[in-house]
């Protein structure tokens, strides 16, 4: 390749012949990048962004699948540089922060779509860095037979953010009941294992001056009986609060009238499911939720595990806890589901019988939202 000798001036004196480029041809050089770089942008068919909290990589390709863009990007530097893209593909793993950044993409113009990591994974053709997670979602997002994960609607994630601070204040305040349980026989001091137990006994033991408690463990006790009482009256207030939320949705009554569905299971189905047609029936939603049992085939022969336990391991638990509360009481009512819900319990034993019934419910519950109707007991 020649240079063209009028685009340079010669070299200073002393030096060896070598020649620098003008001032006004370096601005045009620059100024013939940015044209290109965003001519490029609109070529951008499909992008794959690797999420993170303030480092990005997006990977883009144009419609031939040909590599366009491959570079790290600040937070403020993602947002402008997907604004300034014409419409186009976008594809996300599910990861932290992806419901936000499909909010923001969707404003855009785009089509985003999120992925489970566990399906982008086989995509990774080499060791794992952040453009090489971009390079896989960017591929993962074109496969014409991806599942996709639903974006969740701020309602949803103001729902599921109760459950998710309840549960934990649940386990703080089951923490600390197990801790004065545990001081208290250090001091010959027996409280029967419970919650109940324990705010029966405390007062009693703070309010007896015989027994064995010294003045600073009795001061102590109290502060942990007071924290206890606090943490009841946090969990109360959620409790509170979903019961509001789920007064105001007809799909929440609707999914109350199943038995063994309650307050924390219809709020949790609400959040987690949203648009209940992104499943083509009750099974799917079950096999979702991991209620069904996992298979290990081949050769033609079928072999069948245990449930698959995947998904959403809160609202699997809160459906299991709930098929647990009807089954227990099966016996005692003749109509057609509790005669069924009797006969696994005799044939297979408790533990399956509630795992029946859980899947049962989820089916149902796909059933009544498709339906827009209550449910109604068969005779």
């Amino acid at each position: 390749m020649e240079w063209s000798a009028s685009l340079y001036r010669p070299a200073r004196e002393g030096e060896d012949g070598h020649f620098e480029p003008r001032v006004e041809e370096v601005k045009q050089s620059m100024t013939n990048n940015d044209t290109s770089q965003k001519s490029a942008s609109h070529e951008i068919k499909v992008l794959g962004v690797d999420l993170a909290k303030q480092s990005f990589h997006v990977y883009g390709v144009d419609e031939a699948g040909r590599k366009i863009v491959s570079k790290k990007l600040s937070r403020n530097q993602l947002t402008s540089f997907v604004a300034k893209l014409a419409p186009c593909l976008i594809g996300l793993e599910a990861c932290g922060g992806a419901h936000h950044w499909v909010r923001v993409f969707t404003r855009f113009g785009h089509r985003v779509r999120m992925i489970a990591p566990q399906f982008v994974k086989p995509y990774v053709k080499s060791n794992k860095n952040d453009a090489v997670d971009a390079e896989a979602i960017c591929e993962a997002v074109q496969r014409p037979n991806m599942r996709f994960v639903p974006a969740k609607s701020l309602e949803q994630q103001d729902i599921q953010s109760l459950h998710r601070v309840r549960s934990q204040w649940v386990a703080r305040r089951t923490a600390q009941a197990n801790q004065i349980r545990g001081l208290l026989l250090e001091y010959g001091l027996i409280v029967p294992q419970g919650i109940g137990h324990v705010r029966k006994a405390i007062p009693d033991m703070l309010e007896d001056g015989d027994n064995a408690l010294t003045p600073v463990f009795r001061e102590l006790l109290n502060e942990l009986y007071e924290a206890l009482v606090y943490l009841d009256q946090r969990i109360k207030a959620i409790e509170h609060k979903l019961t509001t939320i789920s007064v105001q949705h007809e799909d929440c009554q609707r999914l109350l009238t199943i038995p063994g569905v309650g307050l924390l299971t219809a709020t949790a189905l609400l959040a987690a499911i949203g648009d209940v047609t992104v499943f083509k029936n009750g099974r799917e939603l079950a096999a979702w939720l991991g209620l069904v049992p996992k298979q290990h085939s081949t050769g033609g022969k079928p072999t069948l595990l245990g449930i698959s336990k995947r998904g959403d391991t809160y609202l699997r638990t809160l459906l299991i806890h709930g098929g647990r509360s009807v089954s227990r009481v099966a016996h005692q009512h003749q109509d057609a589901r509790n005669r069924w819900i009797d006969s696994i319990k005799q044939r297979r034993g408790e533990n399956i019988s509630n795992v029946a019934v859980a899947n049962k419910n989820a089916r149902i519950a796909w059933a009544l939202l498709t339906k827009k109707e209550c449910y109604r007991a068969a005779a």
